[in-house]
């Protein structure tokens, strides 16, 4: 008798909190417990919680891997805003990147993570329009940087400048607005200047020249192939 008047209160237990998840206020947002799956399955997309239509608290998103939820993502929200922090994961769980969205826009820091460790892959910044702004930078797996590269509203505006992994520069170019402008040099593995020249407009412009071994061995004038790309 016992086992039935327990069995009893778990279905009505169940029956209620089933009833109260995915629920409506009085102006027909949504509130409280949600929980949704994929089209057609019983697969979970996304469980979390709402006040009247916002998002509060931990929301957890996941993907569909053989008819199994895998967690992709976690957003938490705070009471004061619409902007979450954000972690997004692979597969295996391993986070692969961190940082702010507001909406579907990332703003503020990310950091994005190597795929076989925990070490830093690459830092950005994004604006409040969800648009890189100020410092990117790469890192190879063993934390030496590879790339410094500077944006500005979405573009590439400033130096960009390449390594190798014993720090070496490579490549040292300057942006305008997305586009290759002014000098721009390269180099060799050692550290040996290769070649340099200018650009304008994403093409080369001017007089380039060309070394080996620390030695002059060719100099080109582009002048007039800016105006005829063709030619290049």
């Amino acid at each position: 008798m016992k086992n039935v008047l327990t069995l009893l209160i778990l279905c009505v237990v169940g029956t209620a909190m089933a009833q109260n998840i995915n629920q409506l206020d009085a102006n027909g947002k949504r509130d409280g417990i949600w929980k949704k799956n994929f089209d057609n399955t019983k697969v979970l997309r996304y469980e979390g919680e709402f006040s009247h239509g916002k998002e509060v608290g931990t929301f957890k998103f996941y993907k569909n891997v053989n008819n199994k939820p895998v967690l992709s993502a976690v957003k938490t929200f705070n009471t004061n805003d619409d902007i979450a922090e954000v972690q997004f994961f692979a597969s295996n769980q391993k986070v692969i990147s961190k940082g702010k969205m507001k909406g579907k826009l990332y703003i503020g820091d990310w950091v994005y993570f190597h795929k076989n460790s925990d070490k830093v892959m690459m830092e950005e910044h994004y604006n409040n329009q969800g648009k890189l702004d100020g410092e990117r930078l790469v890192y190879y797996d063993n934390g030496k940087l590879t790339e410094r590269t500077m944006f500005k509203n979405g573009k590439i505006d400033g130096k960009s400048i390449w390594y190798s992994e014993k720090g070496i520069v490579l490549k040292d170019f300057t942006y305008v607005n997305d586009k290759l402008q002014g000098m721009s040099k390269y180099y060799d593995l050692e550290g040996n200047l290769t070649a340099e020249g200018a650009f304008k407009n994403d093409k080369k412009d001017g007089i380039w020249n060309f070394y080996k071994d620390g030695e002059l061995v060719d100099t080109k004038d582009y002048t007039n192939y800016s105006k005829n790309p063709a030619k290049q």
